[in-house]
């Protein structure tokens, strides 16, 4: 969680936004600099993702190591938000077919 933090106070400060700044618009940016940021500064690497409508894609980032996690939502115009963090990320084995 002390990373989920960290990155959230980079993203306050890297970011330029008014007194009246909403949170979303402290969280997105351009998708490679987000993409870079979630990479070297959290140490996260993308592991699923699915369409959200078409012109939206959501994505599960994760830190296999630690457990920390990022679900972030990439638009068709090339910005890509952190719409929520986490840490304790399991992986759930999936039932085996019995046929």
């Amino acid at each position: 969680m002390t990373r989920c933090l960290a990155l959230f106070t980079l993203m306050l400060t890297a970011a330029p936004f008014g007194a009246t700044a909403r949170l979303a618009d402290v969280i997105c940016d351009d998708r490679a600099r987000l993409e870079n940021r979630l990479t070297t500064v959290q140490g996260v690497s993308k592991q699923g993702q699915g369409l959200r409508g078409p012109d939206a894609v959501m994505e599960v980032w994760i830190d296999k190591a630690s457990g920390d996690w990022a679900l972030v939502q990439s638009y068709a115009n090339g910005t890509s938000c952190i719409v929520a963090m986490g840490e304790h990320w399991q992986v759930l084995e999936l039932p085996t077919d019995p046929a």
